[in-house]
Order: structure tokens, then sequence, then C-alpha cells
């Protein structure tokens, strides 16, 4: 064997990663999602009720101003769409009140109810939050909650 050809065989060996190193670097890596991982769940999930939110005073909005036009909040069974599609008996509808999806974040339609039964001087507008059921405790809607 030559001098030149064992230059080249260390090399080969010198370049190449050993199982302990390519398991350090996955220790590595797991380690860092471990710690990485969880804040962006949490920060996903505080964007999405942020939004739920905004969304909620949005259509709330949308319905005053139907309400100014027509005399009237939509009924619960024409509910949201009535801002996006005219109603059959109402007849000073003026264009779409609300272009955005009536959709919460995590895909369930928002809730309508006139008259409210939370909200008693007006509609409720709600979302049942992340499990898309009542109850729970991650509701919102357009009304006060008291805090503790």
């Amino acid at each position: 064997m030559s001098v030149h050809s064992r230059t080249q065989v260390r090399r080969v060996r010198r370049s190449a990663f050993t199982l302990i190193e390519l398991l350090l670097v996955l220790v590595i890596l797991a380690v860092l999602a471990a710690i990485v991982v969880p804040k962006f769940t949490g920060r996903t999930d505080d964007a999405k009720i942020g939004a739920a939110k905004t969304t909620v005073r949005t259509i709330e909005g949308a319905l005053d101003l139907f309400e100014q036009d027509n005399g009237r909040y939509p009924t619960t069974e024409e509910g949201i769409r009535a801002l996006i599609e005219m109603p059959a008996n109402v007849t000073n509808w003026k264009a779409p009140y609300f272009k955005g999806d009536t959709k919460d974040p995590w895909g369930n339609e928002y809730g309508y109810r006139y008259p409210g039964t939370v909200n008693t001087h007006g509609p409720d507008v709600f979302s049942f939050g992340k499990d898309g059921k009542e109850g729970g405790g991650d509701d919102l809607g357009n009304w006060v909650t008291e805090t503790k």
C-alpha cells in the first residue's frame, strides 16, 4: 500500500460521523424542541383567542349597522348570514355588512342569538372556543364576564 492510498483512507475515516456523534446531535435537538415547542404552542392558543375576540367585536359592529338600517337585529334563525346575504323580509339591506369568515379560529361557526340570553341589551355573538362545545371555560362572547 502506498503512502498516497493511506492518506486517502484516513481522510475517509475522518470525514464520516460516528454513531455517538449522531446520537449526541439528536439529543441536543430533542432538548431544544422540548424547550421551544411549548412556548410556541401557548402563543398559538393566545393568538387564536385574540382573533376570535376581535372577530366577535367586528360582527357585533356589523350587527349594529344592520339594526340601524333595518330597525331590528337579525333573528336567531337568520343568524350571522343576514350580514352577508340579504334576508327575505328585509327591505333596507345595504351591501354586505360583514365580509369576514363566519368560522372561528378553531373551524366552528360563530354563534348568534337574538334576543340575547346573556347580553340582555342586544344579541349574543360568541364562540365556544377550542373544544367547540358550550361550557368548559373556553367560551367567549360579546358580553362582559367578571374576573376574579
